[in-house]
């Protein structure tokens, strides 16, 4: 009977284990999908509302993306996710929400470019990348899994509008550690953690 029970386990988890990894396969797919569409609006219009709850984006969708923090950064959530990680990890939350919405105010602003991986990406051709951790040439794989998934919780709440602007507008940051002399041409719209926040005198960004 011992031995029977045992197999009737083993047989179950085998079959368990691939109807997960379906499952995780299609949340992950319907993600991608939806933070997709989400930067295109987001991109299009300054609508503050939030994302109806059809499209958007659900805990365990945006948690069944690049699981084990490895992935290439081809899609919005990846890209935002990683940004919020590198640049703020083992910081406050309201530190890493505060990257989430610079890059979501850059997305299509005049100046920047209209979906996510772009933004994080931009400058990279010329060594002088907006987000340094992209150009740094170190390993862009994630090392801590809890951080990790709290950034991805980020950035789903980003895409879907549900995060409110902690940075007023806030284009541009650095931590208060240091004085870059580019700062001298923002104006200063808030100081949030260790981070310091600006946005462009007028309506221009470069």
């Amino acid at each position: 009977m011992r031995f029977d029970w045992i197999a009737t386990c083993l047989a179950l988890t085998l079959i368990a284990g691939p109807v997960f990894a379906a499952d995780q396969a299609q949340k992950q797919q319907e993600a991608e999908n939806k933070a997709e569409v989400l930067e295109h609006k987001a991109a299009e219009s300054n609508n503050p509302a939030p994302a109806p709850k059809a499209e958007a984006i659900t805990p365990s969708e945006v948690q069944a993306v690049d699981p084990a923090g490895a992935a290439p950064l081809d899609d919005a959530i990846t890209c935002l996710a990683r940004s919020i990680y590198w640049e703020a990890k083992g910081k406050d939350t309201a530190d890493m929400e505060a990257v989430a919405n610079v890059v979501m105010n850059r997305l299509g602003h005049e100046g920047f470019p209209d979906t996510v991986c772009k933004v994080v990406k931009q400058g990279s051709q010329t060594k002088s990348c907006q987000f340094s951790w992209w150009c740094d040439g170190k390993s862009d794989s994630v090392q801590e899994e809890l951080p990790y998934a709290m950034a991805k919780e980020i950035a789903r709440k980003a895409l879907n509008k549900e995060l409110p602007d902690r940075t007023r507008g806030a284009l541009y940051f650095h931590d208060r550690t240091v004085n870059p002399d580019w700062a001298r041409q923002y104006i200063r719209t808030v100081d949030i953690g260790l981070f310091r926040f600006y946005k462009p005198r007028g309506e221009s960004a470069r």
